[in-house]
């Protein structure tokens, strides 16, 4: 499947709730607009432990990437849905462990492309590329990703806190499974999404997200959904968790007040 004849965004439109802009607000970033704010402020009346879930989430970012990096030595790191730029980003934390790891990262969003590029122009080891996220082709085939991303030697490929932006009939575990296929033996998938147990706690965020952002949206899944996204891969311990469980750094983490919600996910590498 391609969506590389559908059109993509170019202008930033401030009527319109962002996910990456939502996001951003959340981990205490500035760029974002009213309208992000008001939908965030109305989100966190109804799931009021957003705001930690997001922090979590970005720091299991981080350290899985750090992980991948310094303890299995991999070089190369293909970010899905990357969102804004903020501190710590895929390419700071793995060319901390080595220089000359090299990360592709994609997004629609064109507020993302322009700050990303700004920000980058000056790493030749990264790139961000203007894709929708499901057009495995279009990222795998365009010239940065080929400069940059050796097809022969293992990569990561990230999937963090984004595969319930899509539809279930776009099946998020069928582009898990293409853009396995497509990386080299030994290489790895991140993968997490946001989950819950409640069914009003998933039929009203994904109603509302969907609504504000004007259908920029899939849905809140379980935990068994997570699971059937990476079925037959070798999971890293401590296996799909949520988030901030994953081989923590520390316990002082924030620990979300309430559990209505969670990321959940983990590690896997492939055969």
């Amino acid at each position: 499947m391609s969506y590389s004849d559908t059109p993509l965004p170019v202008t930033v439109d401030v009527n319109v709730p962002s996910v990456a802009r939502m996001y951003d607000f959340l981990l205490g970033g500035k760029d974002s607009y009213p309208v992000d704010q008001d939908a965030c402020a109305a989100l966190l009346e109804e799931v009021p432990s957003t705001k930690a879930l997001a922090v979590n989430n970005r720091r299991f970012l981080q350290r899985a990437v750090r992980t991948l990096a310094s303890e299995y030595g991999i070089r190369q790191f293909v970010d899905h849905g990357s969102g804004l730029p903020t501190q710590d980003n895929v390419h700071q934390v793995a060319q901390r462990v080595d220089p000359s790891c090299r990360v592709v990262y994609i997004d629609n969003d064109p507020m993302v492309m322009a700050h990303g590029r700004a920000i980058l122009e000056e790493n030749t080891s990264t790139t961000v590329i203007h894709a929708d996220m499901r057009d495995t082709d279009t990222i795998f085939e365009h010239p940065d990703t080929r400069r940059l991303i050796d097809p022969d030697q293992p990569t990561a490929a990230l999937f963090v806190s984004v595969l319930h932006c899509i539809p279930d009939q776009d099946d998020p575990a069928a582009l898990v499974r293409r853009v396995a296929d497509r990386l080299a033996p030994g290489s790895f998938l991140v993968v997490c999404q946001l989950v819950s147990d409640d069914p009003k706690v998933r039929d009203f965020v994904t109603t509302f997200m969907d609504e504000q952002t004007h259908g920029h949206w899939g849905r809140v899944r379980e935990e068994k959904d997570v699971q059937d996204f990476v079925t037959g891969m070798d999971i890293l311990t401590p296996g799909l968790v949520e988030v901030s469980t994953w081989r923590p750094d520390t316990d002082l983490f924030p620990h979300q007040a309430t559990q209505e919600w969670t990321e959940f996910g983990g590690v896997v590498r492939l055969p």
